[in-house]
């Protein structure tokens, strides 16, 4: 994949987060969400790939755009077909409330090497390269946490694990608690959480539990381009969740998935903040009709990470 490609996406990041950003703290989810999918569509049109959304806004009868199987893009002769895994708004509910975190978010692989993660639930481990290899899905809360501690050189009461704060992880952060170490609860979020394991000053360590598996798709696909690691199982809620998953083409509904087997060859990431966050400064609105984005832009061949900050001029620009 060409590389100004990053930098193209990151645009449309801008554009989805820009167009939340104004329902920040208005207790509006909907609006939120709605004006982040809308001005991350209309951006896809001005960019010349053959792409395909492979982990969107849900199933074609459920979302009127950006959703699993929409085609997206110029497709002009020479367009690089791939595949896009994406969420407008990742943190509704944090951007409704004016909490921490909220993000706008777009993964890109070669056409086929996403795994097409159903909407079901996922249990998940990430940790940062320090790590890497060393964590594993079928470990206990505590073997994971002692591995980490090890890797980071950081005795076990400074590890912190970050958290969905959920009622279904209740004996998870029991288990937790037991080995001392600290714990970071999150009320959404949890790529941005997954993705901070990997930046030294972002205060976490490893993140565990069950949230999203379309976002940890996207998760691992960023974690890949830091070097850091991922694995997750699909958790079904039912059996209309397994059928649909055999449908998307998964084989073993039980596999525990590495980081490389839900984004295989290479991957770009990139997202831009819509809340202040671990990961990414929020949207800074400034005087004169401007405004200030804070983005970051990684590709897995190289391991390049870039943070772009743009300042927003709407005096001779259009917000969508």
């Amino acid at each position: 994949m060409d590389r100004n490609l990053a930098l193209e996406f990151v645009r449309i990041t801008e554009a989805a987060a820009l167009a939340s950003s104004r329902f920040m703290g208005r207790g509006d989810e909907k609006a939120a969400d709605q004006a982040a999918v809308d001005a991350m569509r209309k951006a896809f049109d001005k960019l010349n790939i053959d792409g395909v959304v492979v982990i969107g806004e849900g199933e074609r009868d459920e979302a009127p755009m950006l959703y699993i199987g929409e085609e997206v893009g110029m497709k002009g002769p020479n367009s690089p077909a791939i595949d896009i895994a994406l969420d407008p708004l990742e943190g509704t509910t944090i951007c409704a409330k004016g909490g921490v975190g909220a993000i706008s978010v777009i993964a890109v692989a070669e056409r086929g090497k996403f795994l097409h993660a159903p909407d079901t639930y996922m249990d998940k481990v990430a940790c940062g390269p320090r790590a890497f290899g060393k964590i594993s899905i079928d470990n206990s809360p505590q073997e994971n946490i002692k591995v980490v501690s090890e890797a980071l050189a950081k005795s076990l009461s400074d590890v912190t694990v970050v958290i969905l704060d959920r009622p279904r992880h209740e004996n998870l952060i029991q288990q937790v608690r037991a080995t001392g170490a600290r714990i970071r609860l999150i009320g959404d979020g949890d790529v941005s959480a997954g993705i901070a394991t990997c930046w030294d000053d972002s205060g976490i360590d490893l993140l565990l539990g069950i949230g999203g598996a379309p976002e940890g798709v996207i998760t691992a696909a960023a974690l890949k381009c830091m070097g850091g690691d991922f694995q997750g199982r699909l958790i079904f809620r039912n059996e209309f969740e397994k059928e649909r998953a055999l449908k998307m083409g998964v084989t073993d509904l039980e596999k525990a998935y590495s980081r490389d087997e839900l984004a295989q060859g290479e991957v770009m990431f990139c997202a831009t903040g819509v809340t202040d966050g671990p990961l990414l400064d929020g949207i800074r609105t400034l005087p004169k009709n401007r405004s200030k984005t804070h983005s970051v832009v990684m590709r897995s061949k190289t391991g390049t990470i870039r943070h772009v900050e743009a300042l927003h001029n709407f005096n001779v620009k259009e917000l969508n």
